[in-house]
């Protein structure tokens, strides 16, 4: 197994060697060159996965998972990045960003060209605030961010609940500490950015999945977001 590869190996990655834009490649809307993206960030146990199933059924939204499309794409054959991928994540670190944002830029081209479809909900992206404004840089700026705010102790209840019968490893008493503790360090102050900017649908996650998903209606249709599919 390779290395993992320092900065400079990183910044000379043929698959990364994409020219810098003076602007991002795609201006947020649905018409020709354009993307609606929603980011989703919500702590573990805030019930994220439900409601973006909810969504995709109901507004015609396409799912990307930042963690399924690394781990898809490090058993790709042929992938620019999957030894790359597979190094960092054998030691426990994170893959670097450009990886990811190059990831979902691949992903939401081929979505927009394979079934025109240009409405992305990207889930557990950005974690930190670089991720954050290298995405909208690059890539195209978001709509907002829906964030399911949920405090510790809820979460902590029904991840260890979920753990009964998940056979997740890391739905444990101290696997949730260290996940709730990251979230509030690094993905916190991404919600607090957005929500400066206007930009933040904040859903009280607390209830259950029904009261949630009625709450997250009524929200995007404040923001001028209906439903496309009965």
């Amino acid at each position: 197994m390779p290395a993992i590869p320092d900065k400079k190996e990183l910044e000379q990655n043929p698959a990364l060697q994409a020219p810098k834009r003076e602007k991002p490649l795609l201006s947020p809307g649905t018409g020709k060159d354009q993307a609606l993206v929603l980011f989703v960030l919500g702590g573990p146990g805030a019930g994220k996965g439900t409601q973006c199933s909810n969504i995709v059924r109901d507004y015609g939204f396409k799912h990307l998972s930042a963690g399924d499309l690394l781990r898809e794409e490090q058993d790709r054959p042929g992938s620019e990045f999957g030894d790359m991928i597979k190094s960092y994540i054998k030691e426990g670190q994170i893959v670097p960003m450009e990886v990811t944002i190059q990831l979902l830029e691949n992903a939401m081209l081929a979505t927009i060209e394979e079934k025109q479809q240009r409405k992305f909900l990207i889930d557990g992206f950005p974690r930190k605030m670089d991720q954050a404004l290298a995405f909208e840089e690059k890539v195209v700026p978001s709509k907002f961010t829906l964030f399911f705010d949920c405090p510790e102790d809820a979460m902590r209840q029904r991840l260890l609940k979920r753990g009964e019968t998940s056979g997740r490893s890391d739905d444990n008493e101290e696997s949730i500490k260290k996940r709730f503790k990251t979230f509030v360090e690094t993905s916190m102050p991404v919600v607090e950015m957005f929500e400066k900017d206007g930009r933040v649908v904040k859903i009280d996650a607390t209830h259950g999945p029904e009261e949630v998903y009625a709450d997250v209606v009524k929200q995007f249709g404040e923001k001028g977001l209906e439903k496309t599919k009965h």
